[in-house]
């Protein structure tokens, strides 16, 4: 354990009742932003997409499953994956548990990645999940919401990502950093075919048999679904990360 200041009880009361003091604004705040979402605008969808889900192929309408809100996670899991990506992983842990919840307050929560569906089948036998997983192999879905990269995009180096031109392409030393070293070795690709596949969430509204797209967030725009950095953020040593720290649930030393 570190060196870190020690006190009195008194002492600590003081101090925490002045970051209760900050964490209440940040409250207000967090509810201020989330009415700031719900009132965008929402974006007619009226292109075909066409995905593979366990119950045949389907459309984006047909991901609703009956409601009228869908919350679509983009799992990074391209064609030539050997596994989905670590980080992807650790959060779809958290998905079962919400699954139930959310869709009887009218939302189905779902994970859409590019790889064929059996892929996706026996990865999340594997990882023991339940919740709703399509493909989106073959269809521009993952590319039309920055979830995804053309060869194209990636050879210019102007990837849209996050609302903003990204070269996702290393420097020459970049291929030594050991953590794309563990990233790409974990799903077995390069770099390239790693990064060629992003994270994120967005959200759609079904209303009057026409869809919505009414938000998408990226980077550290869905931070708090990662459960476990919710947590670590009130432990004692916070994230206190070095490296890739964490593993696929069933890749810990069960010791």
């Amino acid at each position: 354990m570190p060196d870190h200041k020690t006190g009195t009880h008194q002492e600590w009361l003081a101090a925490r009742l002045e970051l209760l003091a900050a964490e209440k604004a940040l409250t207000r705040r967090s509810d201020e932003l989330a009415q700031w979402r719900q009132e965008l605008p929402w974006v007619r969808t009226d292109k075909e997409y066409r995905f593979q889900t366990d119950k045949g192929t389907g459309s984006l309408a047909d991901l609703f499953a009956g409601r009228s809100q869908l919350l679509i996670y983009h799992f990074m899991f391209g064609p030539d994956y050997a596994a989905g990506c670590p980080s992807c992983s650790a959060i779809a842990d958290g998905f079962d548990g919400s699954v139930v919840h959310l869709a009887n307050h009218d939302v189905t929560l779902c994970a859409v990645s590019r790889a064929p569906l059996p892929q996706l089948q026996a990865y999340k036998r594997r990882m023991g999940w339940s919740f709703p997983w399509a493909s989106s192999f073959g269809s521009d879905f993952s590319y039309d919401f920055q979830a995804a990269i053309t060869p194209e995009q990636w050879e210019a180096g102007t990837a849209e990502y996050n609302f903003r031109a990204t070269d996702f392409r290393l420097p020459e030393t970049g291929a030594d950093n050991p953590v794309v070293a563990e990233l790409t070795s974990s799903v077995g690709t390069d770099w390239p075919t790693y990064r060629q596949e992003g994270p994120g969430v967005s959200a759609f509204a079904l209303d009057d048999g026409v869809v919505y797209h009414t938000y998408s967030a990226y980077e550290r725009g869905f931070d708090v679904l990662w459960a476990m950095y919710q947590w670590l953020d009130r432990a004692p040593l916070g994230r206190n990360e070095s490296g890739l720290w964490y593993r696929r649930h069933d890749e810990y030393d069960s010791g």
